[in-house]
């Protein structure tokens, strides 16, 4: 029941999150705004967004060639078509229930390559490791660029304390959960230290690489490309057309974060990035109506991709056997 619950709210809060945002960024514009936002999207070069799901496409691929650099010094080189299957299907998953998508780029992985899950799973989690160092980077530039505006929009929507007192609150649950670990003779405590153990040897994979020049070359392209999607996407809309590089650095880090707060970014992704490009000077209703473009036009390559991979991937393992 309890576990029932929890796979209810995880699916339920984000989703009704997402809905609320939607909800509360529409009612609050006047008639001739709602008409101002629809003028926008009439309006806009979609030229640039097909462009932009380009470069998404390509930093896809790109992923999919880095992620053997991790699985070779464990002993697997799954075909580079079964990655990529398996990404996309990963980014499907994650609209329906949120942080699913590694676990599913796991079975994936184990199902059609023979990659244990555990050790799949472990170098997905490198991988975010290593996302997370580079969005941390993308966030210390912007804050770096425009220091001022954007912590002025940081403490309006999120209070510090309550930030640090949830960051302290997991420190101290992740301590006394391994203080527990390492102490229980149980049996399911048995099972979980030898999934982390196999967890392990796909984390540390990364310092095992021979080609980590390439590694590096490939994350450098994955966030390159990322960064120029949302950069060639601003030329779409008149208004955004023209903003600087600091500024789409900006938006672009919000934009990443707002993904983790619903069901991949809906809601949350156009009201966030509205609300940062409003900072800088672009109406919000212009600032809406391109978070909502660019948005739309990722979550229709997910679909479009994911749902293709997720046909494909039994015909196709099937053909190669």
């Amino acid at each position: 029941m309890k576990k029932s619950l929890t796979k209810f709210l995880k699916i339920a809060l984000p989703l009704a999150l997402g809905i609320f945002l939607v909800y509360y960024s529409y009612t609050k514009f006047t008639p001739e705004q709602l008409d101002e936002i629809a003028f926008y999207f009439k309006k806009a070069d979609y030229t640039f967004i097909v462009l932009s799901v380009l470069c998404s496409l390509v930093s896809h691929i790109i992923r999919a060639v880095r992620w053997n650099l991790l699985l070779q010094p464990i002993g697997y080189s799954p075909k580079l078509f079964n990655n990529f299957m398996a990404i996309s299907v990963a980014y499907l998953m994650n609209m329906f229930i949120p942080k699913s998508g590694e676990v599913s780029r796991g079975i994936v992985l184990d199902k059609y390559e023979h990659v244990p899950f555990d050790k799949g799973f472990g170098t997905i989690i490198s991988e975010r490791v290593v996302d997370l160092v580079f969005l941390m980077f993308f966030t210390a530039l912007a804050l770096f660029l425009e220091f001022d505006d954007l912590y002025a929009f940081l403490t309006e929507y999120i209070k510090p304390s309550k930030l640090f007192l949830a960051i302290g609150i997991l420190v101290v649950a992740a301590i006394v959960f391994f203080i527990f670990l390492n102490y229980s003779k149980a049996k399911f405590t048995l099972k979980i230290k030898q999934f982390l153990l196999g967890l392990k040897d796909g984390i540390f994979s990364i310092f095992k690489m021979r080609k980590k020049g390439s590694f590096i070359v490939q994350t450098f392209l994955i966030w390159g490309l990322y960064v120029l999607s949302f950069y060639v996407a601003t030329f779409a809309v008149d208004d955004t057309a023209a903003i600087p590089l600091g500024t789409v650095i900006i938006a672009f880090v919000v934009g990443s974060f707002a993904f983790a707060f619903t069901n991949s970014g809906f809601g949350s992704y156009p009201f966030f990035v509205a609300a940062i490009l409003a900072v800088f000077g672009i109406p919000e209703t212009a600032g809406t109506a391109f978070g909502w473009i660019v948005w739309t036009s990722n979550i229709i390559l997910i679909v479009l991709v994911g749902g293709l991979s997720f046909l494909l991937l039994p015909i196709y393992n099937k053909v190669e056997k």
